[in-house]
């Protein structure tokens, strides 16, 4: 008899040889139907997997994430099996699950249409239907390259030239007469994949590597009940309805241009959009005792040897030679801070030192990675860096998740907090490293903030909290961060005088609230869907003239509005009511004035709103007071659709 050690820490016996899915049948014939992997000794395994003695076995179901990525898994390979069955001469690259859904390279001549992709989807239900069971099994490096090349499967045969170095087996999988390079895991059968669709189809390189040949990429999603691919492909239309470049457009808030790939041009009404938001920042960092800083965008090699970033960041940096010099344009604002506290002598008494930096850089990201505002090459960091003692950690940190998160709680954003540890690449001493993921630890606890522990992926320099929020329609969007940094104050020689009288070495926090101020404002465009409160909102009010005849009542409005600072817009066009409001409408404006006969001899306004439609007729001292006090309070008007 073997031990099994449950989640839960209880411990049960089973026979030698038990796997994985017997375990979770013994435990409940529920947890067997929904289970899809399982995870033994915190690796995720196959079901049939055997279990050892005195192994942690928890069981992973779709909704887990490492579930899904499973699922997606064996997914990809039963849309590689139906292409296979369809077109016999195809060769396949890799096919990986992806955080929503999946994807295949192949390798074929015939370019696939939308006929094809029902087609492949037509296939895929038949392999569903066939409860084919599939089966992992191992061969030695030569054995596998031979198996490859008997089917054709030149990528294949290349991938494995990569690893046969190592000397090991080397694993695939086998479902019916489709045999894939894989390491797993998978689903015991194809029957689970009850609901799934052929996506797209784009062009892809193989490695990514423009000298290697284009193959065709197959997207796909797939579910466990065709309600989740019903409600996921709604949510799709949903977001595609939000596309912040469609919305940026038709709003004339910023463009795109050939002229500057990944470098975005601001319009007027985008450039005030983004100004309200810096003003809401720097009113929050004031009011927290930051102080703005602003540092040079092109700084020397020497500098980015000694922050790391040359040799752990050069591929992503644009360098530039001044006077036969190596230059960096600056991807992050972090050095030129740490030589702005060295400036002057600190002493303990100035802790904690904030200092804030809404500072433009450059990062050189793959065209075919570009999207909108939410990938681009040039963005606004809100960076600050926080210099203190080893004694003030944990209450800074507890100073800064408060900050981001009334930052958050103004859009209406909820979100969740994830702790990266350290990396592979990581600088300084590991001792340092604990102890600063333990101070991370701490401030969380004690601020009662639940989080997920992200291993490995910290910064080179520090590990880290991230706050990803969550927008109105379900996404999730990393934003926010804190990073706390021994080693930039140690390699930049950072010091203060301590009670001592003696130098120390300071403490740095790096942290951001929005992130990029692009991606930012592409993520409110999409929550909003343009329909941005009135504080934001590039034009407030948008007076309406019935008739020529009454320009004159509305241009004294204007001034008046104008003149207490409200954005406005007088459409004097000579064109039907009806018609003006529609494009008030369609640019999203809070308010629209509409001033006819009735209003010019009552000296009133008719009021229409975009939120709340008609309002009715009010004094202009009325609706100013209303309008002021919802941009003073910067109230958040989103509303949701079933509201």
């Amino acid at each position: 008899m073997i031990q099994v050690v449950l989640k839960d820490g209880s411990k049960k016996e089973f026979e030698h040889g038990v796997k994985a899915i017997e375990v979770a049948s013994a435990l409940s014939e529920g947890l067997a139907r929904s289970a899809v992997a399982a995870k033994i000794n915190g690796e995720v395994r196959d079901l049939t997997a055997e279990v050892p003695d005195g192994a942690n076995v928890e069981f992973l179901k779709f909704e887990d994430a490492e579930g899904k990525d499973v699922f997606w898994h064996t997914s990809t390979h039963i849309m590689a099996q139906a292409v296979k069955r369809l077109f016999p001469d195809a060769r396949f690259g890799i096919g990986p699950a992806l955080d929503n859904g999946y994807y295949y390279d192949i390798d074929l001549e015939h370019k696939l249409t939308a006929e094809d992709l029902e087609a492949i989807e037509k296939e895929m239900k038949n392999i569903v239907k066939e409860d084919l069971q599939i089966r992992r099994f191992e061969l030695p490096p030569a054995e596998a390259k031979k198996l490859m090349e008997d089917r054709g499967e030149i990528y294949k045969v290349e991938l494995i030239a990569d690893i046969e170095d190592r000397g090991e087996n080397i694993s695939f999988y086998e479902q019916g007469e489709y045999v894939d390079l894989c390491s797993g895991p998978h689903l015991p059968s194809t029957k689970k994949v009850k609901a799934f669709k052929v996506m797209s189809v784009a062009g892809a390189y193989w490695r990514g590597d423009q000298a290697n040949k284009q193959l065709q990429r197959l997207y796909g999603i797939s579910f466990e009940k065709k309600k989740e691919l019903d409600d996921y492909l709604n949510f799709l239309e949903e977001a595609k309805r939000r596309d912040h470049r469609k919305i940026g457009k038709e709003l004339g808030l910023f463009t795109l241009m050939e002229e500057g790939p990944g470098f975005p041009f601001f319009l007027p009404k985008g450039t005030v959009l983004k100004n309200e938001l810096m003003k809401y920042w720097r009113e929050i960092h004031y009011k927290d005792g930051y102080v703005e800083i602003e540092t040079p965008i092109i700084l020397s090699r020497q500098l980015w040897e000694t922050s790391g970033h040359w040799f752990h960041y050069k591929e992503n940096m644009y360098t530039v030679q001044i006077d036969e010099q190596d230059f960096a344009i600056k991807p992050m604002n972090c050095p030129g801070c740490m030589l702005t506290y060295k400036t002057e002598m600190r002493s303990y008494k100035d802790f904690p030192i904030k200092m804030g930096e809404v500072g433009r850089v450059h990062r050189h990201e793959l065209s075919g990675a570009l999207h909108g505002l939410m990938r681009v090459r040039a963005f606004t960091q809100d960076d600050a860096h926080i210099f203190m003692l080893e004694s003030q950690i944990k209450d800074e940190i507890k100073g800064v998740a408060k900050l981001i998160d009334e930052v958050y709680k103004k859009f209406g954003f909820s979100y969740h907090v994830e702790l990266s540890t350290r990396p592979e690449d990581f600088m300084g001493e590991i001792e340092q490293w604990d102890q600063a993921e333990a101070s991370l630890k701490e401030a969380l606890d004690e601020l009662g903030l639940p989080y997920i522990i992200n291993e490995g992926d910290g910064a080179f320099y520090g590990p880290k909290i991230d706050f990803h929020l969550n927008d109105c329609i379900g996404r999730t969007w990393q934003c926010g961060t804190i990073q706390l940094d021994y080693q930039l104050p140690e390699r930049f020689d950072l010091t203060y005088v301590g009670q001592d009288g003696e130098k120390h070495r300071p403490i740095m926090i790096h942290r951001v609230a929005f992130g990029s101020i692009e991606r930012f404002i592409g993520i409110l465009i999409e929550h909003y869907e343009g329909k941005f409160p009135v504080w934001l909102s590039p034009v407030q009010v948008k007076i309406l003239p019935i008739s020529d005849k009454y320009m004159d009542y509305c241009k004294e409005v204007y001034d008046i509005l104008y003149s207490k600072g409200i954005r406005v817009e007088l459409d004097d066009r000579a064109e039907k009511i009806g018609y003006k409001i529609r494009e008030a409408q369609l640019q999203k404006i809070p308010y629209m004035l509409v001033l006819g006969e009735k209003e010019v001899q009552d000296s009133v306004i008719s009021v229409r709103s975009r939120d709340d439609g008609e309002l009715g007729q009010m004094k202009l001292d009325d609706f100013l007071s209303k309008i002021v006090e919802e941009i003073e309070e910067r109230r958040n008007s989103i509303k949701k659709e079933e509201e």
